[in-house]
């Protein structure tokens, strides 16, 4: 089972946000079950949690674990295929964010078209690495800070802007025939707490 994967396909990516079969992904993304153990703790019956296991299957998102015998019947023992799933903006290919329509370093909606650009770009990565059978060089940098003024934090981004321009500066090698280009997201924002209200969010 992978950690998380990424839903390209726009059917698969409808399948996995029907409640009932998000419900039989996260039962699954805990262990292998059959449809009879999966019925009474979704509470219906066989029959239909098998109709939705079967759509499951067929787009992916869960797989054949293994078959026992429970009396006359031979039950096939499904698990999912990742533990977590990311839908890719190419589910919605047709009105994806699309960054390069807008540059707004203060704009969270450009920030967002980043985002979403980030996971169908690497989504599609994981994908092609998968299938030629090769890692995937990827570098990925998490942090957090408090600033005790906004006048602090424009001055984090100051520095972290000629930080990183002075990077890219030194190391951009535009004319290496064996180089292969990479893409370099930053992003700052305020840290969303568990269960707090998005209003309650420091907009500052």
């Amino acid at each position: 089972m992978l950690d998380v994967t990424v839903i390209e396909d726009p059917e698969a990516a409808a399948a996995s946000l029907d409640p009932i079969r998000g419900r039989l992904l996260a039962e699954l993304a805990a262990g292998p079950a059959s449809a009879a153990m999966l019925a009474g703790k979704v509470g219906l019956p066989r029959q239909k949690v098998n109709y939705h296991l079967k759509s499951l299957e067929r787009h992916g998102l869960v797989e054949l674990a293994g078959e026992r015998r429970k009396g006359n019947v031979t039950e096939r023992l499904m698990r999912a295929t990742a533990a977590s799933y990311v839908i890719s903006p190419l589910a919605l290919a047709s009105v994806q964010p699309d960054p390069d329509r807008f540059r707004d370093q203060l704009s969270a909606r450009w920030m967002l078209a980043l985002g979403a650009r980030l996971v169908r770009d690497v989504g599609s990565l994981i994908t092609g690495a998968t299938k030629a059978r090769k890692r995937l060089a990827t570098f990925a940098l998490d942090g957090e800070v408090r600033f005790a003024s906004a006048a602090d934090r424009a001055a984090f981004v100051q520095e972290l802007t000629a930080g990183v321009s002075a990077l890219i500066r030194k190391y951009d090698a535009p004319d290496s025939e064996g180089g292969r280009d990479h893409r370099i997201v930053v992003a700052v924002h305020p840290t969303v707490k568990d269960q707090q209200p998005t209003r309650e969010i420091d907009a500052q």
